[in-house]
């Protein structure tokens, strides 16, 4: 018991770390450029008291209970050899997580004229059979970059015949399909398929289901968009803060935990059930293991009830409130400036790039040190708001920045180690989490109303932005890993040869 409190306390401890430059930053615009009311800066804080906990609870809860519960599922299945079992289980968790994840019902509530339960089932659908796609590219060890390119190509097709306030909705769908609830599952799902195999490149293959499972919403809704026609523009509009005293405010939080009570369940429900019927046939983890997962789904369930609480109430009104004041201004323009920096920082809050990270330095024992992953994807995402709120003030559409993006980022895996190209394109739906949805978003929102944008297809697309520049800036990473690798290997002596990055061949 005192190992895991040591443990929670060094979580909570990261994540005052991620939360705190963040909250400063908004204070500081509070106090200056753009004073809001005093309800909703406190609510902001208190939002920001609650991040804190439940990002630490939640980063604690997925190591003691996702995690191991996605590995054991992975290897499970990959042991029996059954393809056939091995694909329907694939289809079946891929489409049950999406369904629950709470980002993707936020989503819903977005695009025009499509019913939610519909969009909601069909991008499940495509993360299910995705999903399938990812875990039989790495038994039959099919390279990442092959598939990205083909699916990405016939995604960008779809995107010539589909209605403009299509375009940034669908692109969003990638982003925040692959939320706090599903990012942990699956990407622990690839350790476990990949721990089957004994050959070299095992490791390298182990990540990469998240970017497959991202493309498969981006088709899901562009097909919609190719059968639903929008009449009208609808969006949900973010409610402002009225609390007249204390009481008021905390009434606020109190009387939203019991929805996202209800709505994390929703989620972890199906996991869960899915995993004791997984075990109850299987039969292979001890009682003591179990117990231990069960702890960790406490520390799970409550860590994202605290999280979601805190950033739908506090951070979402604060951030419509900041973008529409500075968005109103004369020089709108800093709002740019501001942007990129408040994006290099709350990438560092985003819960699922901590399992990101903790995965890739476990994985790769600290061979790409978790620090500058997080300094690449800070940048990465840093320079992706940049563009947004460029959008959102010129009205640019976002094929102009999606399809050169992309194209870069396809064409740098030629050059990549493969295991930095999974990573990077992992790091693009990790990034794009419950933080950008309900706080980068309304800021976005804001801005655009002020200067008389379209909100769906200037404002909306942010998500899809800051899924995309991490797939730049991590593969730049390993392009300057591989450069300086190299470099290294041609300095040695004959005597003292270095292991090469891709092959066993060693230059005597």
């Amino acid at each position: 018991m005192s190992f895991t409190r040591t443990i929670l306390k060094d979580k909570i401890r990261e994540s005052l770390a991620s939360v705190l430059p963040v909250t400063g930053i908004v204070l500081l615009l509070c106090f200056t450029v753009a004073p809001i009311p005093t309800d909703a800066m406190l609510a902001f804080l208190f939002g920001a008291v609650m991040l804190i906990f439940g990002m630490g609870l939640f980063t604690l809860g997925a190591d003691t209970a996702m995690t191991p519960i996605g590995e054991y599922v992975g290897s499970s299945i990959t042991r029996s050899k059954r393809l056939w079992f091995i694909v329907g289980v694939a289809l079946f968790v891929g489409i049950m997580i999406t369904v629950s994840e709470p980002d993707l019902q936020v989503l819903a509530e977005q695009v025009p004229t499509i019913p939610n339960m519909t969009l909601i089932l069909a991008v499940g659908i495509g993360v299910g059979v995705f999903l399938v796609i990812a875990m039989l590219r790495i038994l039959f060890r099919v390279k990442l970059s092959y598939l990205l390119i083909g699916f990405y190509l016939v995604c960008f097709g779809l995107a010539a015949f589909v209605p403009a306030d299509f375009l940034a909705v669908s692109f969003d769908a990638g982003g925040v399909t692959t939320g706090p609830m599903t990012v942990p599952f699956i990407m622990a799902l690839g350790v476990g398929v990949a721990s089957i195999r004994s050959d070299k490149h095992s490791e390298d293959d182990s990540f990469g289901l998240v970017s497959l499972c991202s493309v498969g919403p981006i088709m899901a809704v562009l097909i919609l968009g190719l059968v639903f026609r929008p009449t009208e523009s609808a969006y949900s509009t973010v409610d402002a803060i009225e609390a007249g005293d204390s009481r008021e405010l905390v009434r606020l939080f109190v009387e939203a935990i019991p929805h996202y009570m209800w709505e994390v369940f929703i989620s972890l429900a199906p996991i869960v059930i899915f995993f004791l019927i997984f075990q109850f046939f299987a039969g292979r983890l001890p009682g003591k293991k179990l117990a231990k997962i069960g702890i960790g789904v406490g520390y799970t369930y409550v860590g994202l009830v605290l999280f979601l609480t805190g950033v739908n109430v506090g951070f979402m009104p604060a951030g419509h409130y900041l973008g529409q004041l500075m968005g109103g201004m004369k020089f709108n323009f800093i709002i740019i400036p501001i942007g990129m920096v408040i994006g290099y920082f709350i990438v560092k809050a985003e819960p699922a790039v901590h399992v990101l990270t903790e995965q890739v330095d476990r994985i790769t024992s600290g061979t790409i040190p978790p620090n500058l992953l997080m300094q690449t994807l800070s940048i990465g995402v840093s320079i992706s708001v940049g563009l947004a709120l460029t959008r959102v003030l010129t009205g640019i559409s976002i094929m102009w920045f999606l399809i050169p993006g992309y194209a870069i980022a396809l064409i740098l895996t030629f050059f990549v180690p493969p295991i930095f190209t999974a990573i990077a394109f992992d790091s693009g739906g990790v990034a794009s989490g419950p933080m950008t949805a309900t706080f980068l978003l309304p800021f976005a929102m804001g801005a655009c109303s002020a200067v008389g944008g379209n909100i769906i297809t200037d404002a909306f697309g942010i998500v899809a932005m800051v899924a995309m520049t991490p797939l730049i800036a991590i593969q730049i990473l390993g392009l300057i890993y591989r450069i300086k690798t190299a470099r290294a290997a041609v300095a040695e002596t004959p005597a003292q040869p270095v292991e090469p990055i891709e092959d066993d061949i060693i230059d005597l």
